[in-house]
């Protein structure tokens, strides 16, 4: 099942996140105004603690903006709901259910009937190549496999956006890049809006339509690339033009040296 066409924008409008500490209010996120498009693949990318994920709750309805106003397709974001799906770096899977029933959970919501419920699910999981291993419990997959699981259980329900938070962290580099493909596979047929975070320059310019970079806490965008190169990406052969962002994010991240003296 795909979202909508032209479903899926995302409005953050003057959104400001707090969070009130024992003695004090911290700034999570500063004023930020950013329009995700339907369909597009964006890559958020900042320093620790600059506000990344907290942007990406308050996106998925976990987190209740200070300031501002979130909207999807015009509605306010009030909450979770089965058109904004998330997947996390550390898979969150029920170990007591196959990877089946992980995925049939998904669709719970949608009150099916057993038989279709279980031709969904199994469908999600071909699309993801885990047709023979729909039987097998978390604790016998690989990590790859478990994030594969995830993805199908987050597309499984047809999100207008998908919201993905350091998904491929945990994983070695060549399990990485396989998951690249898949999920470009995936996203590409479902037509999703999906916002990334990482804090992997390279992921983020092989992937995303757009990149933008956030400064340090209390956390705003301070930089917007727009990347045209066709996929699929590699920096020996898209010329030097993605080796030259990757220096000014690099740039960007890099902390400032203190050049005060006593």
């Amino acid at each position: 099942m795909s979202a909508p066409p032209n479903a899926g924008r995302v409005g953050i409008e003057d959104v400001v996140i707090r969070f009130k500490g024992k003695h004090e209010e911290t700034v999570a996120l500063d004023r930020t105004t950013l329009t995700l498009e339907p369909g597009t693949f964006t890559a958020l990318i900042g320093p620790s603690g600059c506000g990344k994920s907290t942007l990406m709750n308050a996106i998925a309805g976990f987190v209740a903006p200070s300031e501002g106003r979130l909207t999807l397709d015009g509605a306010a974001i009030t909450g979770p709901s089965n058109d904004v799906g998330v997947i996390f770096q550390q898979y969150a899977l029920f170990p007591w259910f196959t990877a089946l029933g992980n995925v049939r959970f998904g669709l719970k919501q949608l009150r099916l009937s057993r038989s279709d419920e279980i031709a969904r699910a199994r469908a999600a999981l071909d699309e993801v190549g885990l047709t023979e291993h729909a039987d097998k419990y978390p604790q016998q997959l690989s990590g790859g496999m478990k994030q594969r699981v995830a993805i199908a259980r987050t597309f499984v329900v047809g999100p207008k956006v998908l919201l993905m938070d350091e998904p491929f962290g945990a994983l070695d580099a060549q399990t990485r890049l396989s998951m690249h493909s898949l999920l470009l596979d995936v996203w590409q047929k479902h037509g999703a809006t999906v916002l990334f975070v990482t804090h992997d320059v390279d992921e983020a310019l092989l992937l995303a339509d757009d990149v933008r970079v956030m400064s340090q806490a209390p956390g705003r965008m301070i930089r917007h690339f727009a990347l045209t190169q066709s996929r699929p990406r590699a920096f020996n052969r898209s010329g030097t033009a993605l080796l030259d962002i990757r220096e000014e994010i690099l740039g960007l991240l890099r902390p400032k040296e203190d050049l005060t003296f006593p």
